[in-house]
């Protein structure tokens, strides 16, 4: 189901929980929200649509991926750049890495271990900030 975007800055400053089994309607909703806004933006959070549970999708070439319970477990090479977010008006820099290794859970509840570069990196990490509540 398609859901309204969060733009409470109070909510999305908040951590999340861990996600369960018990979640995973919750991550074919943010899959909805984020097709129903993909002229606009390219992952979201659970907190971005009122469920401050660790989820995030995102757009990786075209295809949709849904990580559970993500974390970084390394990065290399930072930069500084600037973003947008969907729940917060305007542009704001921030400082990223431009390759990520991150072990999170498919929607199988698998645990999985990848690298991730460039675009995808970014926006990864743009997400994963979302669930510890840091707003850019």
């Amino acid at each position: 189901m398609v859901r309204q975007i969060v733009k409470d800055p109070i909510f999305l400053g908040r951590k999340s929980r861990p996600a369960t089994a018990d979640d995973l309607p919750i991550a074919q909703d943010l899959l909805d929200t984020l097709a129903a806004n993909r002229e606009r933006c390219v992952g979201m959070a659970a907190n971005m649509i009122g469920q401050a549970v660790q989820i995030i999708v995102f757009d990786q070439q075209g295809t949709a991926v849904v990580m559970l319970n993500p974390e970084i477990l390394r990065a290399a090479d930072r930069f500084e750049t600037e973003e947008g977010c969907l729940s917060l008006p305007g542009v704001r820099k921030t400082t990223r890495f431009r390759t990520i290794k991150v072990r999170y859970q498919n929607q199988r509840l698998q645990t999985r271990i990848q690298t991730f570069t460039g675009w995808t990196a970014q926006i990864i990490q743009h997400e994963i900030d979302h669930l510890h509540g840091i707003l850019i």
